[in-house]
């Protein structure tokens, strides 16, 4: 892969409480923002979130603006890696 050039990144993962009520108007919120993906919806409103970003700014910006998105009830970031080389991640 000659040419390509790799970036580091900071992901975490997060667990988002919603009301269940607004669960899904909270998803889609989140699906907006940048770096930011759902990978499971509980019934009681509970996400499983990641964060992919370039920066540690980026990723605390990006946690804000999780916690108060409305319908938001917590957030908890559960872990967080610094990854210098994504491409050769284990």
């Amino acid at each position: 892969m000659s040419g390509l050039r790799s970036e580091a990144v900071n992901i975490s993962s997060l667990i988002v409480g919603a009301h269940p009520s607004q669960s899904a108007a909270v998803k889609n919120e989140l699906e907006i923002l940048s770096g930011v993906e759902v990978h499971a919806v509980a019934d009681d409103g509970r996400m499983v979130v990641t964060i992919e970003a370039d920066s540690d700014e980026t990723t605390v910006q990006t946690f804000e603006t999780i916690r108060q998105l409305p319908g938001v009830l917590s957030a908890a970031m559960v872990y967080h890696q610094y990854e210098t080389d994504p491409d050769e991640e284990a």
